[in-house]
């Protein structure tokens, strides 16, 4: 059943003497932007937005965003493997013909479980069709904790693409893209230096022998507690925070059971104003979101049920692409023009039927058999309205 179980947060508050030296108590000495401990859960946040590296986006901008695909070497214990057509199809066959600069969020390859050597020897055509994507305008990749072992690796191919942190300028707006281990309490998350320390452990006692609850995928309590950090450090910054690491897809803040729940009750509340034909509209829309929502609750723990609402109101400011290695297809972020919107790619062939309220049709992919469904949508404009009324 649905969990409202209380999650005790940690208060971090930084030592570092560079970050000491505000005006008052407790304030950052940060240059043009001073921010109080009190209002975050992670000082790295601060950090990231500051050094972010700055990418304009216009009405012409067309970006996809993907995170944690968790590249293996090809075997038993490579979980990317099961999607890896999917994935080199709708990025060679749709998004790079249709123009897409490419941002890939973190966790790209699982260095964990594997050597960077083993995993560029099998997917070498697939680094090959990353590079081409900035021909289109740009490819960047930020690092994850399970690949920032990269760090250190100078021959490594996408080398030149590697930041920790973008910030996509949208006019006046700021979107803040990162992993988002950064915001984790566990140091072997959240430092480069200790996360490389610990990553032979891993390698080679940890995921042999099938120990998962090591990974904040599998552990919805520091799951949720990541995402509750970010969405009130976005809410106090004024900003979107666009990150993966959890593999939990959310979209203005809201998971899919949040969403289903909201949905539900906007037809709920239309259904006495309706005519008589609207009406049997509004019963059957109700009647497919209620078999969606009993199917989440019916998975319950294994896809981290939790609700994303943080507080009253639930304001548009972290948005999640969710990850690669999803037994039934992938999600992604889509920012096109002033557009930003969540998609599902799947094996038409494989997956069950997608259904949706909004009427969003399944697009096939040529004779792929992979099609492309729009989960949800909305303007930049609006998200950035929100935030900034109701922040």
């Amino acid at each position: 059943m649905f969990n409202l179980a209380r999650v005790t947060f940690f208060n971090y508050i930084s030592r570092e003497p560079s970050l000491r030296g505000g005006k008052y108590p407790g304030e950052l000495k940060n240059g043009s932007t001073t921010m109080s401990f009190k209002y975050k859960k992670h000082p790295h946040l601060e950090r990231l937005l500051q050094k972010a590296k700055p990418i304009n986006l216009d009405n012409s901008s067309k970006v996809l965003i993907l995170s944690d695909l968790h590249i293996g070497n090809g075997g038993r214990r490579d979980e990317f493997k099961r999607n890896a057509e999917l994935v080199k199809t709708m990025l060679g066959s749709y998004y790079l013909p249709e123009k897409y600069s490419l941002v890939l969020n973190g966790d790209i390859e699982e260095l964990l479980k594997f050597q960077l050597e083993s995993i560029e020897a099998v997917w070498g055509e697939l680094y090959d069709l990353f590079l081409k994507f900035q021909e289109n305008g740009f490819f960047w990749k930020t690092y994850g904790n399970h690949d920032a072992e990269l760090l250190d690796e100078r021959n490594y191919r996408l080398a030149s693409s590697m930041v920790e942190s973008l910030k996509f300028q949208y006019g006046h707006e700021t979107l803040l893209l990162f992993h988002g281990h950064q915001a984790s309490v566990l140091l072997w998350e959240t430092y480069p230096m200790v996360s490389r320390a610990v990553v032979l452990f891993i390698r080679y006692i940890i995921k042999p022998v099938g120990i998962r609850g090591f990974s904040i995928a599998y552990n919805s309590t520091r799951r949720f507690a990541i995402e509750k950090s970010i969405y009130e450090f976005s809410n106090h910054a004024k900003i979107v925070s666009i990150i993966g690491h959890t593999h939990r897809p959310l979209f203005e803040s809201l998971s899919k059971v949040d969403f289903l729940n909201y949905r539900i009750e906007e037809l709920c509340r239309a259904y006495p104003a309706a005519d008589t034909q609207k009406r049997m509209l509004i019963e059957k829309k109700i009647t497919a979101l209620k078999v969606e929502l009993d199917a989440c609750y019916k998975q319950g723990k294994k896809i981290g049920l939790r609700s994303g609402l943080y507080n009253n109101i639930t304001i548009p400011s972290i948005f999640n692409s969710g990850c690669a290695i999803g037994k039934r297809g992938i999600t992604a972020l889509e920012i096109e023009g002033n557009k930003i919107r969540l998609v599902y790619w799947y094996n038409g062939k494989q997956s069950r039927k997608f259904t949706s309220d909004r009427d969003n049709r399944p697009m096939e992919l040529g004779s792929t058999g992979f099609s492309r469904v729009v989960l949800n949508e909305d303007s930049l404009d609006y998200l950035f309205t929100r935030i900034h009324l109701l922040a």
